[in-house]
């Protein structure tokens, strides 16, 4: 089985907490951990933008990977939200378990 950590950005705390009960209650993550205030700067539309931002970690198996990005792009409010997929080369066998067990 392999692993990985989605991340993604959104513009406030409770879009965040929207998707990632959402993913939850799909069984697609184990978790989310939400990170509530990250400064992004970033070109958009030829002009340099400078935006807080709530960051989004999850945890889940690497083949969920694109139902858990077709989610997210079904609630998120972005017209291109950041989905970036991180493979987990190594962990505890433990908390590699409980992935296991909650998606």
């Amino acid at each position: 089985m392999t692993y990985c950590i989605i991340q993604s950005t959104t513009a406030n705390e409770e879009e965040a907490k929207k998707i990632a009960r959402h993913l939850v209650e799909k069984k697609l993550i184990a978790c989310c951990s939400i990170i509530p205030t990250v400064t992004s700067i970033y070109r958009w539309k030829d002009e340099i933008t400078e935006d807080n931002e709530v960051l989004m970690i999850m945890k889940t198996k690497a083949e969920l990977y694109s139902k858990v990005e077709k989610e997210i792009k079904k609630l998120h409010s972005y017209e291109v939200p950041e989905i970036i997929c991180i493979p987990i080369n190594a962990g505890s066998k433990e908390y590699l378990n409980w992935i296991d067990e909650q998606t």
